[in-house]
């Protein structure tokens, strides 16, 4: 781990769960790595806009032909991307909201889920280019979803993001699911308890 990325997508400032996940994994990380180089995107705060039509077609012009809209319209998307690109760790911090993520965490895969930058079409089918990372999903939830749970079948959050990571070819991903969080502390305990025990 030596470049990681951070992604906050809670809405919520001083009482989140995963902001507080989040807070953890990082002290932990610079614990064990002090020289640790850390990029952090808050899409809770600051979310990216909606991908528009405009957009839409820039992802599939040349860069040589886009015009100067669709160059504007593009610009977030490629730093963004590069921000993933450019980071060999990921940690995603993931509130449940309405049995998925976040729409700030939605529109940020919108934007960095591209073509010819993040997967590309080959002879058997989407390739991922994203490869060579680390990514580590802080979840929270009001309720129990985890597999074996009654309330598995609701949970869209963890198989979403596990399937969307893979395809753009980030298939090492840990989950740590702080669950039940609407009934106390606990579960973000439990979850805090999983980070430390990452980095031993």
């Amino acid at each position: 781990m030596n470049r990681l990325l951070v992604i906050q997508s809670s809405p919520v400032t001083d009482n989140s769960h995963t902001r507080q996940l989040i807070g953890r994994f990082v002290d932990a990380a610079r614990r064990t790595q002090p020289q640790l180089e850390i990029v952090e995107r808050d899409l809770g705060r600051n979310p990216p806009p909606h991908i528009d039509e405009v957009m839409i077609g820039s992802y599939y012009t040349a860069p040589a032909e886009r015009n100067g809209a669709q160059q504007q319209s593009i610009a977030l998307s490629e730093e963004l991307v590069d921000e993933l690109l450019a980071a060999d760790t990921l940690v995603i911090g993931a509130p449940m909201h309405n049995f998925s993520v976040t729409s700030g965490l939605k529109t940020w895969i919108d934007h960095v889920a591209r073509v010819g930058r993040t997967f590309q079409y080959g002879a058997n089918g989407p390739e991922g280019l994203a490869t060579g990372k680390k990514a580590y999903v802080l979840t929270a939830s009001g309720g129990d979803y985890r597999p074996g749970s009654a309330a598995e079948s609701y949970n869209h959050l963890d198989p979403y993001l596990r399937t969307v990571l893979g395809f753009i070819g980030i298939t090492d991903v840990t989950f740590v699911n702080a669950v039940s969080v609407a009934s106390g502390d606990e579960g973000r305990l439990n979850a805090e308890a999983q980070i430390e025990a990452l980095f031993g």
